[in-house]
This record gives C-alpha cells, sequence and structure tokens, in this order.
C-alpha cells in the first residue's frame, strides 16, 4: 500500500484556480483568495466589546469546485498553546461549495478549537454576500461580506433571539489584503 505524504494530501487539495465550467459564479468567493490581516470586534450582550486582531487565508481547492479558507486568532506570531484567561484561541476553516442549479453556495464552517460548528447557505444580495444558517442549537445566524474592495472588506456576524425578527451584531471584522 502506497504512503500518502502531507505534501501530497495539500497538494490533493490546492487548486490553481476556479472550474472553468463555473468561473464566473465561482467568482463571489473567489475573489477572496489570498491571504488577508483582521481587526476583529466582538460585541456582546451585555454591552462590552473586546477589540483583538487575526488572520485569514482562502484558496481554491477540490479541482477548483470550492473555496477554503483558514481563520486564525490571534494571528499566527503571537498565537499562545497558554492564553490568557478568557480569551478564546479560534482556528477554524470553512469550505464554500457552489450549487449552480439554485446558484447559491453551501457553506459548513468548523472551529474544533471551540468546538463549534454550523452550515450555511450564501448567496449575492446586490454588492454583499449574505451567508443564513443555524447555530446547532437552532439559533439563527447571519454572516455575511460587505464594503467588498479587492484589497478590503467588512464581516459581520449576527444572531437573532426572535427567529430573524431582529439581529444582535456578535462580531465584525475588517479585513485588508496582505
Amino acid at each position: 500500500m502506497e504512503t500518502i505524504t502531507h505534501s501530497s494530501f495539500i497538494h490533493a487539495l490546492q487548486a490553481a484556480g476556479p472550474d472553468p465550467r463555473h468561473a464566473q459564479a465561482l467568482r463571489l468567493y473567489g475573489r477572496f483568495v489570498g491571504s488577508w490581516a483582521v481587526e476583529l470586534t466582538d460585541r456582546f450582550p451585555d454591552g462590552s466589546v473586546d477589540r483583538s486582531s487575526g488572520e485569514w487565508h482562502f484558496g481554491w481547492v477540490l479541482q477548483g469546485r470550492a473555496v477554503q479558507d483558514v481563520w486564525i486568532a490571534p494571528p499566527s506570531p503571537r498565537r499562545s498553546h497558554n492564553p490568557p484567561a478568557g480569551y478564546p484561541l479560534r482556528y477554524g476553516t470553512t469550505l464554500r461549495m457552489y450549487l449552480p442549479d439554485s446558484d447559491t453556495w453551501r457553506i459548513t464552517w468548523t472551529d474544533p478549537a471551540l468546538g463549534f460548528w454550523v452550515t450555511q447557505i450564501g448567496r449575492a444580495e446586490g454588492a454583499d454576500i449574505v451567508q443564513e444558517g443555524r447555530t446547532p442549537d437552532g439559533t439563527p445566524m447571519r454572516w455575511s461580506f460587505r464594503d467588498i474592495r479587492p484589497d478590503s472588506f467588512r464581516w459581520l456576524g449576527e444572531a437573532s433571539a426572535d427567529d430573524g425578527a431582529s439581529w444582535f451584531l456578535q462580531l465584525e471584522m475588517r479585513a485588508r489584503r496582505i
């Protein structure tokens, strides 16, 4: 039996670009391919706010049929395996797969450091991208990319306690291409 090495796994996962059959549609998330520095603002129900930083890396995967990212906070150079009490280590990945029949995206996010995962459906809404789903406990959630430019974007993470009638901003990230 042939041994699979780390480099062969990465080679099998990565793609040089989008699948040509759906290249235009894949551009919705494909425009983020590359590396980004992010400034995070966590907002809590009691009104308190916490600011931190992170990094976000996007790439083409699975023969260019999907876009995957890795999100890390705090960024790698400042990361410690023994953070201060109450400081979350965030290290997760999102797989975004385009569904041509519905012109939507199936999104799966997982963060093993926090033990958190969600699935969402994403789509363009005007110049923005909106992803909607529910947390594992059933809470409606909405994640969106806004103010998208070639070198920056704003990402919002919202939740609803009243089944979507109103939304509470939990996390805002401002990203700059590096």
